[in-house]
C-alpha cells in the first residue's frame, strides 16, 4: 500500500530541488532541457526513501484486521496485551489518512512511542495477539503465532524508525558542508 502521490512537492524536495537544481517549484515544465529532467529524477529519488518507507508502514497496518466491528475483538486485545491505547484505531486514524496522503512523520512517532510504552512481557502478549490475526488472516499455519507476532512489530518498529530517519532535516547546504568536512578531516 502507498501513500497517494499529490501533485504538489514537499517542502524538503522543494528545498533541494532549488538548493542543488535552482528549480523554483512552480517552473513550468517546457522550460526544462533533459538534463532538468534527470536532475529532478535524482533529487526526488534521493527523497524516495520516506515514501517507500510510510508505505511499508501502511501495509503492515493494512495486515491487521480492520477497524471494523468485524475486528472489534481483536483491537480490544491488543490494547489489554500491549498496555498502550496509542495503537487503537482512534487515535490513530487521523495520522493514518495523513499517511495515505504522503505525510507518514506523526504516524511514526506515534508508533515508536506506542512500542517504548509496552514492557517485554506486554510486547511478547501484544506479539501473541498479532501473530495469531496474521496467522489466521495469511495463513501461516506451520508458524508460531508469538514468532509471527514479534517479526510484525519488529518490522512495525523499524519502518517507523525509516520514516523519521528519511525525514531528518539537515539536507540544507550548511549540514551537508559539516558532513564533508567531517569525513575530509577525519
Amino acid at each position: 500500500m502507498l501513500p497517494e502521490v499529490r501533485p504538489y512537492v514537499s517542502p524538503a524536495l522543494a528545498h533541494q530541488l532549488e538548493h542543488q537544481l535552482g528549480l523554483a517549484s512552480r517552473l513550468e515544465a517546457a522550460r526544462l532541457d533533459v538534463e532538468g529532467v534527470a536532475g529532478i529524477a535524482v533529487v526526488a529519488a534521493a527523497h524516495s526513501d520516506g515514501y517507500a518507507a510510510t508505505g511499508h508502514l501502511l501495509g503492515l497496518l493494512a495486515a491487521l484486521p480492520a477497524p471494523t466491528e468485524a475486528g472489534e475483538r481483536f483491537w480490544s486485545d491488543l490494547w489489554r496485551s500491549s498496555g498502550t491505547a496509542y495503537l487503537l484505531p482512534v487515535n490513530i486514524k487521523a495520522l493514518v489518512l495523513r499517511s495515505l496522503a504522503g505525510e507518514g512523520t506523526a504516524l511514526a512517532r506515534q508508533i515508536l512511542s506506542a512500542v517504548d510504552e509496552m514492557t517485554p512481557p506486554q510486547r511478547v502478549a501484544a506479539g501473541e495477539v498479532i501473530g495469531q490475526a496474521l496467522a489466521e488472516s495469511d495463513h501461516f499455519p506451520d508458524l508460531k503465532t508469538q514468532v509471527i507476532g514479534e517479526l510484525w512489530l519488529r518490522d512495525l518498529e523499524l519502518t517507523a524508525w525509516r520514516v523519521l530517519h528519511a525525514d531528518r532535516r539537515w539536507d540544507d547546504p550548511v549540514g551537508q558542508q559539516a558532513f564533508v568536512d567531517a569525513w575530509t578531516g577525519a
